[in-house]
């Protein structure tokens, strides 16, 4: 349930992702930042177990005993591992638009921080399909009471969230370097 991901048994989560991992072979995979955005334990939970199962994904010795099935047994090292990020405008903008992004966990607030300007390395361009973006963010109905207020935006403040996109490289097998990327699939093409 919403909220109770850091309850599942990790070395079983670990494990589907991991099969999961191997199943699809990608080069580049996407989570959330060890902060989970804005303290979400289900953020942080997926931020931690889907960096585990990276590791083990690549390790030939996981998984030769568990139940992850044949066909996922087959060893994948991922390319490239990004947190989702947000600068201090792009907060400003989503905070602008909702309020003030706080959430209460076991009786401590946590707030959203944003990642500082250098430490973005990525920044996707996605204007011209950010009335897609909308709608998907949209089909999210657990978080709609909270996204209501988006709806009343002027489509150039639904273009300032999101038109583009942004990412922290956590680690890279193909490349580097202090240049912001424009593509996450960077070094891979």
């Amino acid at each position: 349930p919403d909220g109770a991901l850091d309850k599942v048994d990790p070395v079983e989560a670990i494990e589907k992702i991991a099969g999961h991992l191997r199943r699809v072979r990608p080069q580049v995979v996407v989570t959330f930042g060890p902060e989970g955005a804005y303290g979400h334990p289900d953020h942080i939970a997926i931020s931690q177990l889907t960096t585990a199962a990276i590791v083990c994904a690549a390790d030939p010795s996981f998984g030769t005993q568990s139940a992850i099935g044949e066909a996922h047994r087959e060893p994948h090292r991922v390319s490239k591992l990004y947190f989702i990020a947000w600068s201090p405008k792009k907060w400003t903008a989503y905070q602008t638009a909702l309020r003030k992004l706080v959430f209460n966990v076991d009786g401590e607030v946590r707030q959203a921080v944003p990642w500082p300007e250098w430490a973005i390395t990525t920044v996707i361009d996605t204007s011209r399909v950010w009335p897609a973006v909308w709608r998907a963010v949209s089909c999210h109905k657990t978080q709609m009471t909270i996204y209501r207020k988006l709806a009343e935006l002027s489509d150039e403040h639904q273009r300032s969230l999101w038109g583009t996109q942004e990412f922290y490289r956590v680690f890279s097998g193909v490349n580097g370097g202090r240049a912001k990327e424009s593509d996450l699939f960077e070094g891979l093409r």
